[in-house]
């Protein structure tokens, strides 16, 4: 009943009272069941924003790091809380114009990568593979989780996909050992051997903005711990880095159930999605990596990295 309502409401264009006659509902009676429709996601309501982008700065981030593709979102106007969502819409819209049939892509985790299949539309594609790079299984936060994302990406697509069925980290290197040698692991693991495409969010080692806090990975004092002994400023697919871009051989990382750094670069375009002013150090860590060649962004990040750059 709250769909056929909305439906009338919504598309084709009647107004309550209207409704009202039609159903023999009071007029308030079709407005609290439109909000109840609403509350219980029977309708979602999107606001598309023309989505201008900064491409000077793209020009700059171009020359400076050799980057395959740039996109920065000019974010003048947008709140920071909405900026994330808008380079996910941005990002969205990059990877639709990069995808090609009998595609392979890796996708890894996190918020970044959440707005991002948030705004992917239905376009099919033919023999296309959508594999997890990052194990993620029991996060508090299955929104972000890499399988759930995966998922969700391939639907958009009409793809196939592989998820990776282990945690992100394990108890010792051991167990990470034995679980690596667990058949469909290695099957999944060989699948990224030939992606093309690679869809990656870039963390943050602060315990405020960290997702490996955030679900529970790691406690916040663990993250501090990292940052102080190593200088790690950030991960891509919990691979940590410092600020110039070394990759970090840390205790932790031989507890991770993930794409190595070897495997990830040899995948021809690597999209990292990030956005914020406590992700400007994290993504310049990870350009001067070579963990990520393609980057969409906002204008805060961009032109905190260049800055960065020019007077370092």
């Amino acid at each position: 009943m709250l769909a056929q309502i909305a439906e009338l409401y919504f598309v084709h264009g009647l107004n309550q009272e209207q409704i009202a006659r039609k159903t023999n509902y009071s007029r308030s009676m079709i407005s609290r069941l439109l909000s109840e429709a609403r509350d219980q996601g029977i309708v979602e309501i999107r606001v598309h924003h023309p989505l201008r982008r900064a491409v000077s700065l793209e020009r700059d981030l171009q020359a400076s790091f050799g980057l395959e593709y740039v996109r920065v979102l000019e974010s003048g106007r947008v709140f920071q809380s909405d900026a994330l969502g808008r380079v996910g819409t941005l990002a969205a819209g990059l990877l639709s114009e990069l995808i090609r049939d009998e595609m392979t892509i890796g996708v890894s985790w996190g918020s970044a990568l959440a707005a991002v299949a948030g705004a992917l539309r239905p376009q099919p594609r033919s023999g296309m593979y959508v594999v997890q790079m990052i194990g993620s299984l029991g996060t508090r936060l299955p929104e972000i989780d890499g399988a759930e994302l995966t998922r969700r990406i391939a639907r958009a697509f009409s793809a196939k996909y592989a998820t990776l069925p282990a945690p992100l980290l394990v108890g010792d290197e051991q167990t990470r050992d034995g679980l690596m040698r667990d058949a469909h692991i290695r099957e999944v693991f060989a699948l990224l051997r030939r992606a093309q495409l690679a869809l990656v969010g870039i963390g943050s080692v602060h315990p405020d903005h960290s997702a490996l806090v955030k679900a529970g990975f790691l406690r916040p004092r663990q993250s501090l711990e990292m940052q102080r002994q190593a200088g790690a400023v950030g991960d891509v697919c919990a691979i940590p880095f410092d600020i110039n871009g070394r990759i970090l051989e840390l205790p932790i990382s031989r507890r991770v159930m993930s794409v190595d750094a070897s495997t990830l670069t040899r995948i021809p375009i690597r999209l990292g999605v990030a956005a914020g002013e406590a992700k400007i150090e994290p993504v310049l860590g990870a350009l001067r990596s070579g963990l990520v060649n393609a980057l969409v962004t906002d204008e805060v990040v961009a032109a905190g990295i260049l800055r960065a750059v020019n007077t370092g």
